[in-house]
């Protein structure tokens, strides 16, 4: 009974690399575009994470022009600026971007049903 080997469990901590991975921040940011739920059939798109050094409201103003709907920048403590546009034109927007040359293709996640 003397001889056999004990371990002692260590501390791991699963999102130690994680964490190291979000201090180096613009290292691999993503272009989130969620659809959000209004009342019955209406329907709200969001743009979140464009660069800074883009023009929010020039890029509105294109995307508004292209697909023919309303939208809007809105300021959030959280997340900075988002685009909202009416109706869902996530795969719309998400080639809008692509082809404008703003956001690669492998940098854009598209959310929602």
């Amino acid at each position: 009974m003397s001889e056999l080997d004990v371990q002692i469990p260590t501390t791991f901590d699963p999102f130690a690399d994680a964490n190291a991975e979000d201090s180096g921040a613009g290292s691999k940011e993503y272009v989130h575009i969620r659809i959000q739920q209004r009342n019955g059939r209406k329907s709200l798109t969001t743009v979140q994470g464009l660069k800074k050094e883009f023009s929010y409201n020039k890029i509105l103003k294109d995307l508004k022009k292209e697909f023919c709907c309303n939208g809007t920048v809105v300021q959030d403590p959280e997340l900075g600026q988002v685009i909202q546009l009416q109706g869902d034109q996530r795969k719309n927007v998400s080639t809008f971007l692509v082809q404008a040359g703003i956001v690669k293709k492998e940098h854009i996640k598209i959310h929602g049903f």
